[in-house]
């Protein structure tokens, strides 16, 4: 049997473990694709993370089946949880939102390295820092 052939790659960031249909109808409506196989799929495999951003990339094949692809959450968001804030500052270069350590910076490599375009943790690390000063976070 030949593979299918992919017709529509949607990439979606939605809330783990509670999808919310309206962003779902939005996005998959026209590649016809089964909205509620999608949700309930992501909302299984996401439920361990629930509260938490989870990029997902479904692909969307000639007979309407589908296959979904996780990603790590954005690091803006694992920085965010990692202080405690809402947002990052408005204008990072007057203003500081709070300070990560090296330890906490460390952990979101590590869950980000697999997603980021990185070698190493070293490189990783270089590229959450660079991410935490552009939202006003001060970094040692």
């Amino acid at each position: 049997m030949p593979p299918k052939k992919k017709t529509h790659e949607v990439t979606l960031a939605l809330e783990a473990g509670n999808a919310a249909m309206v962003d779902l109808g939005k996005m998959l409506g026209p590649t016809g694709a089964n909205m509620r196989a999608v949700k309930l799929e992501y909302d299984e495999a996401t439920s361990k993370n629930r509260g938490e951003i989870i990029p997902v990339i479904v692909s969307v094949f000639e007979d309407r089946s589908h296959q979904l692809a996780y990603k790590t959450p954005p690091t803006s968001f694992l920085i965010r949880k990692a202080l405690g804030i809402q947002s990052g500052a408005s204008n990072p270069l007057t203003q500081t939102v709070g300070t990560l350590s090296n330890d906490q910076i460390k952990a979101i490599a590590e869950r980000k390295l697999p997603d980021l375009n990185a070698n190493d943790l070293d490189a990783a690390i270089k590229v959450v820092a660079g991410t935490a000063r552009s939202m006003g976070v001060k970094v040692p």
